[in-house]
């Protein structure tokens, strides 16, 4: 490009997406005059969900905004905890998100997710739909026009994963309410009620039960619910809840 040059700037939280020349403070850019801010910022690599305040000598401005020569960029990171317009985040995991997103519904959260891989455009639309924040490590992805909003995830390990997103967005959380397998809402039941449905050994060993109101699966407190309490309790511990009822687990 040889239109105008700027400087940037971006917040360390980024550098993961930009070359590493541009990681060590204010670097020079040729823009070519037309392309937007928002524009310009994609493509150097950061996807614009990650993006907070974009600064131009020290004003804030929109992602419309039409770079102009000499002018001094700085890109910062979302701020944390993110402010969603509406009520309670609700969110959509893309298909290599899947045991993030039965954390989430462990915890209460309201998260959509497709087993099958269902494309970009897909997910993108759902999201546009249903005002849902699209969880993804895919960065062209993050970067569809369609999107309500996004958000990349950082880490490839699940813990991790599941402390980036209670973090940033702060959802409240309702521990075992929410079926882990579909996302619906979790009823208590009595044993008679669902006795067709269990094995006997549980039936003879447990005498708590919840079911799902969408896909009828049937919860009672097994055999993992030590490990599945832990990670309430450390949940909870850090980022707060509901003070939800205390449905069984799946075993």
């Amino acid at each position: 490009m040889n239109g105008p040059e700027i400087h940037l700037a971006f917040a360390p939280e980024l550098h993961l997406f930009v070359a590493v020349e541009r990681r060590g403070g204010r670097t020079a850019l040729a823009t070519d005059g037309s392309s937007t801010l928002g524009h310009v910022v994609e493509s150097l690599g950061v996807p614009l969900t990650e993006a907070g305040q974009l600064l131009v000598d020290g004003r804030e401005v929109a992602v419309s905004h039409i770079p102009a020569a000499g002018e001094s960029v700085e890109v910062r990171a979302v701020e944390r905890p993110q402010r969603l317009p509406g009520g309670p985040p609700r969110f959509l995991l893309d298909v290599h998100l899947g045991t993030l997103a039965r954390r989430l519904r462990l915890l209460g959260v309201d998260a959509a997710y497709f087993s099958e891989d269902i494309g970009d455009p897909a997910l993108a639309t759902y999201s546009a739909r249903d005002r849902r924040v699209l969880l993804s490590r895919d960065r062209g992805l993050l970067r569809r026009r369609e999107l309500w909003a996004g958000a990349y995830i950082y880490s490839d390990r699940t813990d991790d994963q599941l402390r980036d997103v209670l973090s940033r967005f702060r959802p409240t959380l309702a521990p075992w309410t929410r079926c882990t397998a579909c996302n619906g809402d979790l009823t208590s039941v009595t044993k008679e009620t669902v006795r067709d449905l269990l094995e006997g050994g549980t039936e003879r060993s447990y005498d708590v039960f919840a079911q799902c109101t969408a896909c009828e699966r049937v919860y009672w407190r097994g055999a993992h619910h030590t490990r599945l309490q832990t990670i309430v309790d450390d949940a909870l511990a850090e980022f707060g809840g509901a003070g939800a009822r205390q449905t069984p687990q799946p075993t």
